[in-house]
């Protein structure tokens, strides 16, 4: 690598929703850019998340001097904590994307060890000898989202972060295009732009449509209305707010992560209400249901979250009750359709009226649609383009659009995750991979994708399980007693007692067979465990994963 070479390698985001992260490389220095998470699809059973590869990181560990944050959503800060856990390095974000930061390590008693920093936009800092970095405000559903452009020896990388131009904020920020003109001059060396919304003509709607559509849902409701948004959804909980004291009502927060955020916004004042507007969920329950606005997680329906736990009917404290009014302030991310669906069936089978984004102006994407995403370009002036943020048929459509506006196709890279590319000031290549799988979190394991558990899972979950437990002689090696079949997921009640009994048989003649010949318990167990797995797909033509169990006495 030339030490006049720009290398740009992202490892989460690209080609996906989420897990965003990526690092800029130059003259034997990196910055990383997010650290996210993404949430499991339907292919990822029983995982809570995943988060991206560090691999390429540990073997450069000693060349990373920062990491920088644009914004508080989880897909940008969720693997943080685990990027920390590893690399003691020092984090730059704005004032409220660091109390959620701040929010996340606290949980996780990490807090005492990180080194974060608190950087107010046009703020320009150094990182290592390579890097000047200023933070540019972007309009997006959270406050203090930035756009970051960090300038190197070769010229200015301008990052977008998430974005969208809002001429009506919530927190009257609107993207500042004046400093992002100043920095870039002439035109910026590189521009990573956020892809989500490529698909759409347009403008993307602004929050304030949100705020009328939620203040109407308020004011008409005829009792209780409970509001499911992200944790992270500041502005909208400030809507929401703005709406309960306008008639007269308290708001109570409910989930662990939203009450953790509120109290810290209205610490830091990124959350304003009236002494007394906001009450604890047990006040809120000795008022008339017409007087209380409750908030809530689950959005995404989330099993564990407040919404979809009152939807099943298993919250001990909130129950659906004729008159209630539940807003779904969000989009499903994909892969969490049937979820969302599932939770808003519930509510309406126990007599909600529910509101979701599909029948109600109840939520804005916080993304830039096609309009917009040229009007960055624009400004940018970029004399090469990377289109970030996205499923690959939107980073296609960013690339379409750059190229329409005149950009030769030789300067615009659609990447995937683990591409490297490189940029000096003739030319930009694609010239290697580096790893960037999935990283899964299940609780407190992590797994990466060569691990064989998630495929088991998806085995299980499709042809169930036969469990085979059969006691040898440990000098003779003879069975001892009747083999036990047992199922779970496989066949029906009715007619498993008629299958176990075939299968028992199979085991008994499979050992007879065995018998006299010297093999050890393993082989003895592979060969049981084929026998039964041939056995049961002669009979069913299906494949449920066995399990063989052997007892020596």
């Amino acid at each position: 690598m030339s030490e006049q070479t720009l290398r740009v390698i992202p490892l989460g985001g690209l080609g996906e929703i989420g897990r965003n992260m990526m690092a800029l490389e130059f003259g034997g220095e990196i910055v990383v850019i997010d650290a996210g998470v993404m949430f499991p699809e339907e292919d990822m059973p029983g995982i809570d998340f995943a988060i991206p590869d560090f691999t390429y990181l540990r073997e450069n560990r000693e060349k990373i001097q920062a990491v920088l944050i644009t914004h508080g959503h989880e897909d940008h800060i969720g693997a943080l904590p685990y990027l920390l856990a590893e690399f003691n390095v020092p984090v730059y974000s704005s004032r409220l994307t660091h109390g959620l930061i701040t929010v996340k390590l606290r949980e996780r008693k990490m807090l005492d060890e990180a080194r974060l920093n608190v950087v107010e936009p046009h703020t320009s800092f150094r990182v290592g000898d390579s890097f000047r970095v200023e933070f540019f405000r972007v309009c997006h559903s959270i406050p203090d989202a930035m756009g970051i452009a960090i300038t190197t020896p070769l010229g200015v990388v301008v990052h977008t972060g998430d974005f969208k131009i809002d001429h009506t904020p919530v927190d009257g920020n609107p993207t500042d295009f004046t400093t992002l003109s100043r920095i870039v001059g002439d035109g910026a060396l590189l521009l990573c732009s956020d892809s989500t919304y490529a698909e759409v003509e347009g403008y993307t709607a602004s929050e304030q449509v949100v705020g009328d559509a939620l203040d109407r849902v308020i004011g008409d409701a005829p009792g209780r209305v409970m509001i499911a948004t992200f944790a992270s959804l500041i502005s909208r909980i400030q809507q929401v707010i703005n709406a309960a004291v306008r008639y007269d009502r308290k708001v109570a927060v409910v989930g662990r992560s939203m009450m953790n955020n509120v109290n810290m916004a209205l610490n830091m004042g990124y959350l304003e209400a009236p002494e007394g507007t906001v009450v604890p969920l047990s006040a809120a329950r000795q008022l008339p249901h017409e007087e209380v606005v409750i908030v809530a997680t689950g959005s995404q329906g989330e099993p564990t979250s407040a919404l979809v736990r009152v939807a099943n009917g298993r919250h001990r404290d909130i129950e659906v009750v004729p008159g209630d009014t539940v807003v779904i302030s969000a989009s499903p991310i994909p892969g969490n359709e049937t979820l969302v669906a599932k939770t808003i069936d519930n509510l309406l089978k126990q007599g909600a009226d529910v509101r979701y984004s599909r029948i109600s102006l109840v939520h804005v994407h916080g993304h830039a649609a096609r309009e917009e995403l040229k009007m960055m370009l624009s400004i940018a002036k970029p004399r090469y383009f990377v289109p970030i943020h996205g499923e690959y048929r939107h980073l296609v459509q960013h690339a379409a659009i750059a190229s329409d506006m005149g950009m030769p196709g030789s300067r615009i890279f659609v990447l995937e995750d683990g591409d490297v590319l490189e940029l000096d000031e003739a030319s930009g290549d694609v010239v290697d991979t580096v790893r960037a799988n999935y990283i899964y979190i299940d609780g407190n394991r992590l797994w990466d994708m060569d691990s064989a558990v998630l495929g088991e899972r998806m085995r299980l979950s499709r042809n169930g399980v036969v469990t085979v437990a059969v006691t040898l002689s440990a000098r003779t090696g003879l069975l001892l007693s009747e083999p036990s079949i047992t199922s779970s997921g496989f066949i029906a009640w009715d007619d498993s007692n008629i299958l176990s009994e075939k299968i028992s048989k199979k085991v008994s003649s499979t050992l007879e067979d065995l018998d006299g010949e010297s093999l050890d318990l393993e082989e003895v167990r592979s060969r049981l465990t084929k026998s039964v797995r041939d056995f049961i797909y002669g009979e069913t033509r299906q494949r449920p994963t066995v399990l063989t169990v052997i007892e020596h006495i």
